[in-house]
């Protein structure tokens, strides 16, 4: 009886823990995400379409897209580049180029906007060369490119590190003792091993370059039709209590987090290496 008793205690204390963290995540993730799409189509499927289809949505959307293809490659290849110096290479200042590639997380997104006014404003250190050769980056696309990659570019290489770390050298240095080149030896030997991490580490940069407000929000400018995201857009259609429409914009990111969830429990179910690596790096991001 005494025995049974503990087990029985231990039984009820994981049932307990079980059911607050479920209810936790139905509270904070399930609810808001429900509440959502409800809004979306509260007033029915054609006011939802409209609201998509409305020139200035459809502006938001296709600057979103624009924004994402030109900030994910570039994030892409400093991630690759950037993993394969911290892996492959002992060098002073490593540890420094690691905390640096870290900053965006520490700092805010909104510090990080107001630094690029700073630099690139009318008024900031290189507005008036700017000025004077007709260059517009603060309050255009530029500046939010900028501020897209400064804020997205750690993710490629967060994910990429742990794996090239977990894989080691050996592979590499044999390739290259047989007489391949560096390049021959990163197609066919370094790549295929870090394809899924490399995968991963996208998928995170491209649903968060897609989804970053505070950053974009400070260079924007908010100029309907020509600076507005689908974040922007959704603050200032519900500043304007046009509710049913900020809500269906807003279900577009909210289905951008579902498939990149999705899509990342498929990649670590193809790769189990990526998920030790993945929690190796204490399940960064």
């Amino acid at each position: 009886m005494s025995a049974a008793k503990p087990r029985s205690n231990q039984g009820f204390g994981r049932a307990a823990l079980v059911a607050l963290a479920l209810g936790y995540l139905a509270l904070f993730l399930l609810l808001p995400f429900g509440v959502v799409f409800a809004q979306a189509f509260s007033r029915g499927l054609a006011t939802y379409l409209h609201a998509l289809t409305d020139p200035t949505a459809r502006s938001a959307i296709w600057l979103t897209l624009t924004v994402a293809a030109i900030a994910v490659p570039l994030n892409l290849v400093f991630g690759v580049v950037a993993a394969w110096t911290v892996t492959k290479y002992d060098f002073r200042g490593k540890s420094a180029l690691i905390t640096l590639i870290d900053l965006p997380f520490a700092v805010s997104p909104v510090i990080s906007g107001l630094i690029y006014v700073l630099l690139f404003g009318a008024h900031g250190w290189f507005g008036e060369w700017l000025y004077a050769h007709d260059i517009k980056v603060i309050f255009a696309v530029p500046g939010i490119v900028l501020a897209t990659v400064f804020v997205t570019f750690p993710f490629v290489a967060r994910e990429l590190i742990p794996v090239m770390q977990a894989q080691g050298r050996d592979e590499e240095e044999t390739a290259l003792s047989l007489g391949a080149t560096g390049w021959q030896t990163f197609r066919r030997v370094t790549l295929p091993n870090i394809r899924w991490g490399l995968l991963y580490g996208v998928l995170l940069c491209n649903a968060r370059a897609m989804g970053e407000f505070g950053a974009v929000s400070v260079v924007s400018g908010h100029i309907r039709g020509l600076t507005n995201t689908m974040p922007l857009h959704v603050e200032i259609l519900y500043n304007e209590y046009n509710a049913t429409a900020a809500f269906a914009v807003a279900s577009l990111l909210a289905l951008l987090a579902i498939v990149t969830l999705a899509a990342r429990a498929a990649l670590e179910s193809r790769a189990p290496e990526l998920k030790r690596a993945t929690k190796t790096a204490g399940g960064h991001p």
